[in-house]
């Protein structure tokens, strides 16, 4: 638990952060935060482009861990747990994972679509898989690859090799199995797949090598180290959306190695063909789908400021959204039944250590601080507690991980009385 020093320091930087700023872009509209985890040990979700809520508003989904501040060993097991908010929030354990990490946790997620199925990534041996829960039976099943993100229908997921990734951006792959082509820059055999969720067939769709032959500005990048990152589905899921990341040489020291690669946001579609890249400038960072044609992305087209950018797939037209008030990276969504017109974010940890989850109406171009959370210097690195915030299906309630506390813990905040959900 956080000691009374540090929450009279983190309740009055709040205080303070929250009464300044211009009146006619921020509003602060602070409530309550409510918890929906204890200790003993570290709560959290993942990531916050997924489905942590069921369809009907009542489960939400966690993980739980006995340590907080060190990176995973291959021996370390993920809990998953089923939250009942409507009972206590009672926590009931679903299943284990041996492959997850800080920043998305284990994809945990309900596949769209379904009212009783969840799904996360774990290990076999030497395998990464899936495992598919049935809420109803209590009974799981097991598809032979890992997910990073599944298809709005509920039929695919889409993927990568995650110890690729952790091989070349410690903390968004998993340890226990090496990466078996980490002396080869750009292999032919990794890349991107879709897997059926009903079959578990795999279609391997674009390699590293013919990804690393696509000139950068005019520029050869094919003698560069490549890997997979952040990857999405297009709503009519028709379209494939993920970033391709290239960096020269190999950082032993993970705190680099958060830093000194090029990205580049590319789409294609469910077969692998009509590829484009969507943003070319090298700069591309959290992105969502407002719709199939369009893509909402942190990055800095050439010649232009960074800043949130509404980009047209296979056009490149482009425009700012919320430069005066969302002019700092964060995890952006759409607020569900919203008509794409509210935006949920947060910022990383200012000098303050504070960090600020805020909404955004993009009409009248107002900006509601919902609240400035305190995260303790410990929380650090590979194991720092992002807010990754989601709405839950319905769009009335935001839900985020913070250690404002003390702790890694998950918390919901009521946002239906200024949304109109």
């Amino acid at each position: 638990m956080m000691d009374r020093r540090t929450f009279l320091r983190s309740y009055s930087l709040m205080v303070a952060a929250l009464s300044s700023g211009p009146t006619w872009l921020s509003t602060a509209a602070t409530r309550q935060a409510v918890r929906i985890t204890e200790g003993p040990g570290g709560h959290w979700f993942g990531y916050y482009d997924k489905w942590q809520v069921d369809p009907s508003g009542r489960y939400a989904l966690g993980c739980k861990v006995t340590f907080e501040d060190r990176s995973p060993r291959d021996s370390d097991r993920l809990e998953i747990g089923l939250i009942d908010l409507q009972e206590g929030n009672r926590w009931e354990k679903i299943g284990e994972s041996r492959a997850w990490g800080w920043q998305q946790s284990c994809m945990l997620q309900w596949i769209p679509g379904s009212a009783g199925e969840v799904i996360w990534n774990d290990r076999e041996d030497e395998t990464y898989v899936s495992r598919i829960y049935q809420l109803r039976s209590g009974q799981t099943r097991t598809l032979p690859q890992p997910v990073y993100a599944l298809s709005p229908d509920g039929s695919f997921a889409v993927g990568t090799a995650f110890n690729r990734i952790q091989n070349l951006r410690p903390g968004y792959g998993y340890a226990g199995i090496p990466d078996p082509y980490r002396e080869q820059k750009a292999p032919g055999e990794i890349g991107l797949y879709t897997m059926d969720l009903r079959t578990g067939r795999t279609n391997q769709l674009l390699n590293l090598a013919d990804l690393a032959r696509i000139p950068h500005s005019g520029t050869d990048v094919s003698d560069n180290w490549h890997w997979l990152n952040h990857m999405l589905v297009s709503p009519d899921s028709r379209r494939l959306l993920f970033l391709h990341r290239w960096r020269p040489e190999i950082l032993e020291n993970q705190l680099m190695a958060r830093t000194g690669f090029v990205t580049r946001m590319i789409t294609v579609d469910t077969t692998g063909k009509d590829l484009y890249v969507a943003d070319p400038s090298g700069n591309s960072s959290h992105f969502v789908w407002r719709d199939s044609q369009h893509i909402f992305v942190w990055t800095r087209p050439e010649g232009r400021e960074a800043g949130f950018w509404l980009i047209e797939d296979k056009t490149g037209e482009m425009e700012r959204i919320g430069a005066e008030a969302m002019d700092r990276n964060g995890h952006n969504t759409y607020v569900p039944h919203t008509n794409q017109e509210w935006v949920l974010n947060d910022t990383y940890p200012d000098k303050e250590r504070l960090i600020t989850l805020y909404l955004y109406h993009i009409p009248s171009k107002r900006k509601i601080i919902l609240g400035k959370f305190y995260s303790p210097t410990r929380f650090f690195g590979e194991w720092r507690c992002d807010l990754h915030p989601r709405c839950d299906q319905q769009g009335r309630r935001v839900f985020f991980d913070s250690t404002h506390e003390g702790s890694r813990q998950m918390y919901f905040l009521d946002i239906s009385d200024i949304v109109g959900t």
